[in-house]
């Protein structure tokens, strides 16, 4: 059978739009019904945002600047946020939510704190992890006499048995509003935008598959919301009664069956409508096996955004426009949001996404110093290539690796490293980049992590695969009369045995990997510097399947 797309989508949003009907602008902070309330003694109240650098708080936080308000971030890297353009615009404190001296420090004078963290993907045990940080920061929110708490939870029935993360979104929820301090809980279902895992779980299914086999509660009834929508939540949270301690639901204006979304998106992106095929045995760890395969969203993370879906989740009611009006020009409808969705990525102007979040599991300890590997086994392949290309043209061809620019040599071993990273339950090769030129720390690259950045000099990449040890990646880029040198190392330290066994295992691949990779760079860069000026920079077959 075929789901019926989206209502209206016999006209898609963006025929609409040329029809008279413009798409309403996201929030920026600076409307009227959305601006700082001054304190008493006339000075810009003060918001506190943990999750700083995630999908939705990378989006907030310049919307609370516009807004008028002094802003403080705690993260645990401070390196990360020079990602953003904010960065240096706010205060910074280093820490996690059950670090009690750094959240007891971030807390400090502070009106509204946005508390945007969860511990979705992080494995067994990710409720009690969310519970103790929560109990953490409402304990200390309290104790500084913190104005507000404004926390993002699920939307969710009640009375039946909810998935484990929605149960954990409500325990800390309910941790909030008992803390003491006036706390708003926000709950939203699926939240569709440039970025979103839900978005793009929906883009890659629809694209990638002509036909859907899905759990039976793909007929389940849920009402999804644009990402603008949340940060107009967001943003208007800070300014309710100081009295109101409660939750409330937030939704759009279309409540939709899962197979309707994806059929709506197939008539934004021009697709086919895709016939979907309810299946009984699909259990929600089944279907996360296959979002897996087919989507870059990895099952950590896929399986508890598929088992929120086992219930319907509507709006109860409408009691939010009683706190919050809706935005003037409207809430989004669905289609809408995946018009205004699919135009920032074909725009290359995706604002935050869900990769930017750290993957489970993975060390996050940088590089060490070369002198501190001494008494430790390491493994390297270094490699060297001189080019006529200028630097500027070699750095260019360097800050665009991977995603759709491939990684320039053996397509077929590439793909099959992803593809083995995803059988066991790694993110792989889908999950490509933000963006196709721009390069930041704390990006997400494949299956690679950004963690450092010497514009114009040095690239270093960490490993999120999973192996048996730690991983690097440096690509760099010198100076050389007039042309340039490129030098490349990959950094591996083994853990016990197996991380041995498996450098010797891949070990008869380098060549082909590595040494193909330095000649194929400098080749493009040169391709690059011989093009003209307007032209768009040389591509290479993509290495993804």
């Amino acid at each position: 059978m075929s789901e019926e797309p989206a209502r209206g989508a016999e006209e898609s949003s963006n025929d609409a739009e040329r029809n008279g009907a413009p798409l309403p602008f996201a929030p920026s902070g600076r409307e009227q019904a959305l601006r700082a309330t001054p304190r008493p003694d006339g000075t810009a109240p003060r918001a506190l945002v943990l999750g700083a650098t995630g999908y939705l708080g990378g989006r907030l936080v310049p919307r609370l600047l516009a807004a008028g308000y002094r802003v403080r971030v705690m993260a645990r890297d401070l390196g990360r946020l020079a990602a953003f353009e904010w960065g240096d615009r706010v205060e910074a404190v280093a820490g996690s939510a059950t670090d009690q001296a750094a959240v007891a420090e971030a807390v400090e004078d502070v009106d509204v704190l946005y508390y945007l963290i969860h511990s979705m993907g992080q494995g067994k045990g990710f409720e009690e992890t969310d519970l103790s940080a929560a109990r953490t920061v409402a304990q200390a929110a309290a104790s500084a006499s913190v104005g507000r708490i404004v926390y993002l939870g699920g939307l969710h029935p009640t009375g039946v048995e909810l998935s484990p993360h929605l149960r954990s979104r409500v325990a800390v929820g309910e941790e909030f509003l008992r803390s003491g301090v006036p706390t708003l809980v926000l709950q939203a279902g699926v939240v569709i935008g440039s970025g979103s895992a839900s978005f793009e779980m929906i883009r890659h299914l629809t694209e990638v598959l002509p036909y859907m086999p899905a759990p039976r509660w793909v007929r389940n009834r849920i009402q999804p919301i644009a990402v603008r929508d949340v940060l107009h939540y967001l943003l208007g949270a800070a300014r309710v009664d100081p009295h109101v301690n409660r939750a409330v639901d937030i939704g759009g204006p279309d409540v939709l069956r899962y197979g309707q979304m994806m059929n709506g998106y197939a008539v934004e992106a021009g697709l086919p409508q895709r016939p979907i095929a309810p299946l009984p045995v699909l259990t929600p760890g089944l279907a996360s096996h296959w979002v897996n395969l087919v989507t870059p969203v990895p099952r950590s993370i896929a399986r508890p955004l598929i088992a929120s879906l086992v219930n319907e989740c509507v709006m109860d009611d409408h009691e939010i426009d009683t706190l919050i009006p809706p935005p003037e020009a409207g809430l989004t409808p669905y289609l809408r949001a995946v018009a205004l969705a699919l135009g920032r990525v074909e725009a290359d102007s995706v604002e935050t996404s869900w990769q930017d979040a750290e993957v489970s599991g993975v060390p996050s300890d940088p590089l060490a110093s070369d002198p501190e590997w001494a008494g430790r086994t390491v493994f390297t392949d270094e490699q060297t290539e001189r080019t006529s290309a200028s630097p500027a043209h070699l750095w260019e061809v360097i800050a665009g690796v991977g995603g759709e620019n491939g990684w320039y040599s053996s397509p077929l071993l590439w793909a099959l490293r992803g593809w083995m990273d995803r059988l066991v339950g790694g993110v792989g090769l889908r999950r490509g980049r933000r963006s196709r030129t721009r390069v930041s720390v704390g990006d997400a690259i494949d299956f690679w992590r950004v963690e450092a950045v010497e514009p114009g000099h040095l690239l270093r990449l960490r490993a999120e695969m999973k192996v048996p040890g730690l991983a690097w990646l440096e690509l760099r880029c010198d100076p050389d009369g007039e042309g340039s040198v490129y030098r490349q190392r990959a950094v591996f330290f083994p853990r016990g045995l197996s991380g041995r066994l498996y450098w010797l295992a891949v070990l008869p691949f380098h060549g082909f990997i590595f040494r193909g990779m330095a000649v194929r760079i400098t080749a493009a860069a040169e391709a690059l510097a011989a093009s003209p000026a307007d032209s768009a920079p040389p591509r290479r077959a993509r290495t993804r399947t």
